[in-house]
């Protein structure tokens, strides 16, 4: 595997075969290589048993994954063309952990929504929301639309975790050639629907005011680095789930931290993206706190 490879998922699910047509096309856009991983874990009994029954059973499992490999390099090469360097491995491990391992020197890792084969239990919940957990770099799950359009999208909450998404986002919308919408919501819940709040106390101005400077600080330093980069700032009162959902829609990328402001210490996957990896309507991009 190249270092700063693209690396993708396989298992021969059609959730797979989409990811494997982004990471392609991704691939040869950027100029980056792409390296393709089936996660291979049959038994352990299947070694050196001596019963042929179960070598010949072994023997079938290293055929199916070789063929699936192949299969997964072939639509790679029809997609990315000629120039595109493309590797393969057969990993005798788990799916998520084989991933995980790949991330630590990839660009980028990327998942289907949901799978079978190889990758046992690949659906949203368990695979992948465990390698966009652990991942050390970021993670994108594709999902929604076929050939997404439109801009990029970042969720901010000034959060750290926030900053690197934000930081990978401009470099997307860079790269893409497309403007950036920077999300910002300024009530994570209807503060005046709460037990004991009084709704007309809250100095709703003077919040979304303050909201408007984070959103503007967090921007600042990379309109200055990537100035071709055309931002769009939405300040909201809503909950982040449900203003990035709607943007997934008319967005061909959601960039979001793993975590953010308001995740509970130890929690790996916060709820804003755990609910975009279910339900965006376009790829999702997870970043992690050490994924820069």
């Amino acid at each position: 595997m190249d270092s700063n490879a693209i690396v993708v998922g396989v298992d021969g699910s059609d959730e797979a075969d989409r990811a494997l047509r982004w990471a392609a096309r991704t691939a040869a856009r950027r100029h980056e290589p792409l390296h393709i991983v089936h996660g291979f874990a049959p038994m352990a009994g299947f070694y050196g048993a001596g019963l042929p029954v179960l070598h010949e059973a072994y023997e079938a499992f290293v055929k199916a994954a070789d063929d699936l490999l192949a299969a997964a390099v072939r639509t790679a090469r029809e997609i990315g063309g000629p120039e595109l360097t493309i590797t393969a491995g057969k990993l005798q491990e788990a799916g998520p952990v084989a991933l995980i391992e790949a991330s630590r020197t990839a660009r980028t890792v990327v998942l289907g929504c949901s799978g079978t084969g190889g990758f046992t239990g690949m659906v949203v919940g368990s695979t992948t929301v465990e390698v966009a957990a652990h991942a050390r770099c970021p993670v994108v799950v594709v999902r929604g639309r076929d050939e997404a359009t439109g801009p990029v999208v970042a969720g901010v909450d000034g959060s750290a975790t926030s900053e690197r998404a934000l930081a990978t986002a401009f470099e997307e919308a860079s790269w893409r050639g497309v403007p950036l919408v920077a999300v910002h919501v300024w009530a994570d819940a209807d503060v005046a629907g709460h037990p004991g709040t009084v709704p007309f106390l809250v100095d709703w101005p003077e919040i979304e005011q303050d909201a408007q400077r984070l959103l503007a600080e967090q921007l600042a330093g990379w309109q200055e680095k990537y100035p071709d980069v055309v931002v769009e700032r939405v300040v909201a009162r809503d909950r982040p789930r449900h203003q990035l959902l709607s943007w997934s829609t008319r967005a061909q990328l959601v960039v979001v931290g793993s975590r953010g402001r308001g995740g509970f210490r130890g929690l790996l996957l916060g709820s804003t993206s755990q609910a975009l990896v279910h339900h965006a309507q376009c790829p999702v991009m997870i970043v992690r706190p050490d994924a820069v």
